[in-house]
C-alpha cells in the first residue's frame, strides 16, 4: 500500500494484469519482440511498481519520453534493460545517456550527427534506434532528411542502430488510409538503409496484423487496459479500479441548484451524494453532469460540476442502506470502463490513466485477471 493511508479514494492496481495484457500482446505479435511503454509514469500506474511486473513477464525493451524518465527506470529496471527515450538527445542531455547506457531515438540528422560524434570521439559504438516522420509531423526525420541519410550512410558511423521505427497516426481506425500509407512509406525509407531491424505497431497497431509487426511491437495504452480495438469488445485485462467513499448525503426537498455556476437543479426530491476527489484528483471538469458511477450496481450521474476536491452525485434511485456517508462507490473499472468514461469526457483513456491524482491511496495487487 502506498499513498495516504487515510485517503477516502482508493486506487486499485492490478500488476498481474499489466502481466497478461503484455503476455497476450507479445503473442499477438508472432515473431516480433514485444517492448513497453512506461513513459508519464507508466501512463499514471506508477512506473516504480510497473516496470518490474513487466520485466518479470519478459519485458527487455522499454521506451520513456524524457531523460529523466530514463535514468529513474535504469535504477529500477537494471543494467539488462534496454532504455530508448523518445525525445532524442541534444548536448546537455548527452552525458546522462552515457552514464546510464541509454539509447536516443534520434529525431533528426543533427542528432545523429551529435551522436555519431561521440562515438567517434570514444572510439565506441553507440546505441541508437532512429525515427521516420511518415505522416505524423512532430518527431521524425522528415522525408527530405530521410533521402539524406539513404544516400549517405557513413552519417551512422559509430552509431549500433537496434531500431529504425516510425509512429502510426490512426492505428485506431482500421479503415483508414494513413495506415497503409504510412506502412508503404516506411519500407521504402527502409530499403534504402542498411538491414537494420524495424519498429512501426503501437498498441493498435498491434491489431491492424502481421504486415505492421516487423521487428518489433510498442504498446502503451493497450498494457494498462484500455481498448485498443474501439467499437469492439476490450480485449485486455482491467488494471485500474477507483473507490471512493460517500462524505456526506445531502436531503434536498425544494428545488435548488448543486455545485458551482448553478449548472443543475434539483426539481424535486432528492438525495445527493458528494464525494472526496475532483479535477485535482485528474476526474476531469469536462465529467461535469456527463460522468458516472455505480453504487450497488446501480448507475447514478454525476450533477452539477466537478470541482477542485469533489464531485456530487445523485443518490435517489439508490436504496439508503447502501448510499449512506462511508458507503463505497465505483467511479472507474467494472460497470464504470475507462474507455467510455474518458468518451463521455470528451477525451481519451491515456488522459483518464495519466491524470491519476497523487492524494490517492495506492493498492497495488496481484490477482489473477481470468478469476
Amino acid at each position: 500500500m502506498s499513498g495516504t493511508a487515510h485517503a477516502s479514494v482508493v486506487l486499485t492496481v492490478n500488476l498481474a494484469a499489466i502481466q497478461s495484457n503484455y503476455r497476450k500482446l507479445r503473442e499477438l505479435a508472432g515473431n516480433a519482440a514485444c517492448a513497453a511503454l512506461v513513459k508519464a509514469n507508466a501512463y499514471g500506474i506508477g512506473i516504480e511498481q510497473a516496470a518490474p511486473a513487466l520485466k518479470d513477464a519478459g519485458c527487455h525493451h522499454f521506451f520513456v519520453a524524457t531523460v529523466d524518465e530514463a535514468i529513474l527506470l535504469r535504477k529500477i529496471a537494471g543494467p539488462d534493460a534496454q532504455i530508448f527515450v523518445l525525445n532524442g538527445i541534444d548536448d546537455r542531455s548527452r552525458d546522462p545517456f552515457l552514464e546510464f547506457g541509454l539509447s536516443p531515438v534520434l529525431n533528426e540528422l543533427a542528432q545523429i550527427e551529435l551522436w555519431s560524434k561521440q562515438a567517434r570521439t570514444g572510439k565506441t559504438k553507440l546505441p541508437a534506434a532512429i525515427h521516420f516522420d511518415t505522416g505524423m509531423s512532430r518527431l521524425g526525420l522528415p522525408e527530405s532528411e530521410a533521402r539524406e541519410l539513404g544516400q549517405d550512410h557513413e552519417r551512422l558511423e559509430g552509431l549500433d542502430i537496434k531500431y529504425l521505427m516510425s509512429h502510426l497516426v490512426s492505428s485506431e481506425q482500421p479503415d483508414s488510409p494513413c495506415n497503409r500509407e504510412q506502412l508503404e512509406k516506411f519500407l521504402e525509407i527502409r530499403q534504402t538503409l542498411p538491414p537494420f531491424p524495424a519498429s512501426l505497431a503501437n498498441s493498435s497497431g498491434i491489431f491492424l496484423g502481421a504486415k505492421y509487426h516487423l521487428d518489433l511491437v510498442r504498446p502503451g495504452v493497450a498494457l494498462y487496459g484500455a481498448n485498443p480495438v474501439p467499437g469492439n469488445p476490450n480485449p485486455m485485462a482491467e488494471v485500474v479500479q477507483l473507490k471512493a467513499k460517500i462524505a456526506q448525503i445531502r436531503r434536498v426537498d425544494t428545488p435548488r441548484t448543486v455545485g458551482y455556476g448553478a449548472t443543475y437543479r434539483v426539481t424535486g426530491p432528492a438525495r445527493i451524494a458528494t464525494l472526496p476527489l475532483g479535477y485535482a484528483d485528474g476526474y476531469i471538469r469536462s465529467l461535469s453532469g456527463k460522468g458516472y458511477c455505480y453504487i450497488g450496481g446501480i448507475r447514478v450521474p454525476v450533477v452539477g460540476r466537478v470541482s477542485m476536491d469533489l464531485i456530487t452525485i445523485d443518490v435517489t434511485a439508490v436504496p439508503e442502506e447502501i448510499s449512506l456517508p462511508g458507503s463505497d462507490v465505483t467511479v472507474i473499472g467494472g460497470p464504470v470502463s475507462i474507455d467510455e468514461l474518458a468518451e463521455a469526457g470528451g477525451t481519451i483513456a491515456y488522459e483518464i490513466l495519466t491524470s491519476l491524482g497523487s492524494r490517492y491511496r495506492r493498492d497495488y495487487v496481484s490477482e489473477d485477471p481470468s478469476l
